[in-house]
């Protein structure tokens, strides 16, 4: 096999759980490609099925095609099974390489063997895109079937998503370069300055600005109230109210620097009921909002108080993702009332967010309760609350 090539033994019967299908970002971003390009949920359900219960051979990766040896159920015969993705163009990669050497994190982490996520904006800063989108899988295989993708080239499909989960280079493969030649193009454009040639100071400075680097993101939210300094005591001031009154005033100064929109008087009072169990235990009826706003701020608060309609496609791919997340007809079957997705039998719920992410609920007493961080997917969040 070349060197442009890989080669993966096929993985046995029951090497993965049901629920969720990938376990890793690459994996499931993978997985949203090929289920946003079918068009018959049926065949990802084959497909899945396929893929868990080891009908799928060993699998070859080279750049711009996937290919294995699938058998099929019904007249146990191997079918030929091509997925293909066009690789990037050279221009392409020089314009990713440039942009990822500009960033001495990522060319770290690819030199250290790791592909980090945000590679994928990194990519599109440069006008290229990594990971595939609707139409750029397109499946073959030799089987009769006409359907895109047949089951056969479904199970192949997912079973990149376990590759992928294991090792995102393989991405990097089929998209034109094998894991030695990115690192050497990586080396010649990390060359270090002392092996330069001296700039003459008149040159250095008639040459125009190099453009600054991004700011780094933001710190995430705290989970948690923030540090501040101890306040002794003194007359006519609580010190534990003066340093509720810091932190918050310290978040809503990095809310201002992070362009957030300004939080209204009840966010504020939820936000420092979740983050301080002092002011909780002092208005307990905010037990149920804290504890939102503890898995997502603003927008899982939203999501426990408000109901709305989500685009006719979002909710057929949603259908389509759990129609096919569950072998054969054990799935649950689903009230959906606008973004809100009860499992009826089960006593649990899935609400989507306006972030485009579902979250997990579980009925208490009567009272839909959440029950933990959202998950990008409704799949992986209902295998998520069965478990």
């Amino acid at each position: 096999m070349s060197e442009r090539a890989r080669g993966f033994p096929a993985f046995g019967p029951g090497t993965r759980r049901s629920g969720g299908f990938a376990r890793s970002w690459w994996g499931r971003e993978w997985i949203r490609a090929v289920e946003d390009a079918a068009l018959d949920a049926q065949q990802l359900r084959h497909g899945r099925k396929y893929a868990r219960t080891g009908y799928v051979g060993a699998i070859t990766v080279s750049p711009g095609r996937l290919a294995a040896s699938v058998r099929d159920y019904e007249d146990d015969t191997a079918y030929r099974t091509v997925v293909t993705l066009s690789p990037l163009s050279d221009a392409g990669w020089d314009r990713f390489l440039d942009q990822v050497a500009t960033r001495a994190g990522h060319i770290a982490a690819l030199l250290d063997g790791d592909v980090p996520h945000d590679l994928v904006s990194a990519a599109a800063d440069a006008g290229v895109r990594l990971l595939p989108e609707i139409g750029d899988l397109d499946p073959d295989c030799t089987c009769p079937g006409w359907e895109l993708p047949c089951k056969h080239a479904a199970a192949l499909s997912y079973q990149v998503a376990w590759l992928l989960d294991e090792d995102p280079f393989v991405l990097l493969l089929l998209r034109g370069r094998t894991r030695d030649e990115l690192l050497d193009e990586l080396h010649g454009r990390d060359a270090p300055v002392s092996a330069a040639r001296p700039v003459p100071a008149a040159e250095a400075f008639a040459a125009p600005r190099a453009a600054l680097p991004d700011p780094p993101p933001p710190p995430p939210p705290p989970t948690e109230p923030a540090a501040t300094p101890a306040v002794p005591p003194a007359e006519g001031v609580d010190p534990a109210v003066l340093e509720v009154l810091a932190s918050h005033a310290a978040l809503r100064a990095r809310d201002l620097l992070t362009g957030e929109p300004a939080s209204t008087t009840w966010q504020d009072t939820v936000r420092l009921a979740a983050l301080h169990p002092r002011v909780l235990a002092r208005l307990p009826e905010l037990d149920l909002p804290a504890r939102a706003w503890t898995f997502g701020g603003r927008v899982a608060l939203d999501v426990l108080e408000t109901s709305w309609t989500p685009a006719r496609t979002e909710l057929a791919r949603a259908r389509a993702a759990l129609a096919a997340g569950w072998d054969g007809d054990d799935g649950p079957d689903f009230d959906v009332r606008g973004n809100r997705w009860t499992a009826a039998g089960h006593g649990v719920q899935l609400r989507l967010g306006r972030d485009g992410r579902w979250y997990p609920y579980r009925d208490r007493d009567g009272t839909w309760w959440p029950v933990g961080p959202p998950a990008p997917d409704p799949v992986t969040a209902l295998a998520d609350l069965l478990a």
